[in-house]
């Protein structure tokens, strides 16, 4: 299915899940909608924007079991996440939790919360490799007192790209009275979703990853009693709108000053279009992902001869592998050399990871090129 997307076929592209990859389909879709704002802009933007918004925030919503009311889009998950950390009230001693998984931008998010509060970061310490999800959600536990205030949960990690328990660890913590806040960054077309049955206090997460849309394009969900009380990082006309047929939150978020908004409205080509490409839809796309990495990730492990760092139930569409080579210069050698795209993680001076992604386009001979460059370093060094 390479040919539906517009990559380079000389680069062996096992790196979707940092930015995705857009089909040519949404591209298009996309082009489409530019032209007709460009057409005139002022009629797009403020007659017919507001409308087109709410019938895409609809498929959104449909597609993550949430109702549309509790649903904004953001131009990021990080944007997502700043959003939430930015508006809460934080006071001396507080305690912000996430985990030793966590993205890095968005753990400095609760830094910067605690420099400006007298708040403080606590970081769990999930090891990697590691064993169920019971050894994470008790190493997350472990952390979690009285003082915690918000715990930050990746729903995929970033760096070691492990699911997590999400469902069981928001049902602890929000019945404890602790606000969650799920970065489901990966999360939506990678695994299942159902934001209403999970019920956590906030999720954010990519549009622009596995569903395919294009780049910029995310999705704030907030619990409805809570929603007075979230702001966006940009502060607009909808601060002092006097409208009352919708709610504050989106009237803020939805207009935050000018903005390209043909991403966001191209999200329902990328749902359909994603949908097609087996025939048992987004399920079975899911699942393809699913073993296409499990066994992409047995394939290097094989070569590099060094065991899983977690079983198959903890990875989605994406595997992170340990390397006994150094970081240094790795990731440029890999794509320098070897036309590889592969993100290179340096987890600690002892650790090193190589994350691969699975998705339609990903090519056996990508997964067979890395293979070759692991077997190539092994018998003559990595850099």
């Amino acid at each position: 299915m390479r040919d539906a997307w517009a990559l380079d076929d000389s680069i062996h592209f096992l790196n979707h899940g940092s930015f995705g990859a857009t089909p040519k389909v949404v591209l298009a879709k996309q082009a489409e909608l530019r032209a007709r704002l460009e057409s005139e802009p002022v009629r797009f933007m403020a007659r017919e924007l507001e409308p087109l918004l709410d019938a895409t925030r609809a498929r959104v919503a449909e597609f993550l079991g949430a109702d549309p009311a509790d649903l904004v889009f953001v131009t990021n998950a990080t944007t997502g996440v700043n959003a939430i950390v930015r508006s809460l009230a934080f006071d001396v001693g507080d305690e912000l939790v996430t985990t030793s998984h966590g993205y890095n931008a968005c753990t400095n998010v609760l830094r910067f919360a605690a420099e400006q509060t007298g708040a403080r970061v606590v970081i769990a310490p999930v090891p990697f490799p590691v064993s169920s999800s019971k050894e994470i959600a008790d190493a997350t536990r472990s952390v979690v007192t009285e003082r915690t205030k918000l715990v930050l949960l990746d729903q995929i990690s970033s760096p070691t790209a492990v699911v997590f328990p999400v469902d069981e660890l928001v049902a602890e913590f929000e019945g404890r009275g602790i606000q969650v806040l799920v970065d489901a960054a990966h999360a939506p077309g990678h695994v299942p979703l159902n934001l209403g049955r999970t019920n956590a206090s906030f999720t954010t997460g990519n549009l622009h990853k596995w569903v395919c849309a294009p780049k910029g394009v995310a999705f704030l969900h907030v619990r409805r009693e809570l929603q007075d009380r979230i702001r966006p990082t940009v502060i607009s006309h909808g601060a002092n709108s006097k409208r009352t047929d919708r709610s504050r939150f989106q009237l803020e978020f939805d207009w935050m000053g000018t903005s390209d908004p043909t991403a966001i409205l191209s999200v329902p080509t990328a749902l359909d279009f994603m949908g097609s490409l087996l025939p048992g839809g987004w399920p079975a796309l899911m699942k393809a992902n699913h073993d296409g990495v499990v066994a992409a990730r047995a394939r290097l492990l094989d070569v590099l001869q060094t065991p899983a760092p977690c079983p198959t139930e903890l990875l989605g569409a994406m595997a992170s592998v340990i390397v006994p080579w150094p970081e240094a210069g790795l990731e440029k050698k890999l794509f320098e050399t070897f036309h590889i795209e592969v993100p290179v993680i340096p987890r600690g001076p002892q650790q090193t990871l190589v994350r691969v992604s699975m998705q339609r386009h990903v090519r056996e001979q990508d997964v067979e090129a890395l293979a070759a460059a692991f077997r190539s370093m092994k018998s003559g060094g990595a850099v």
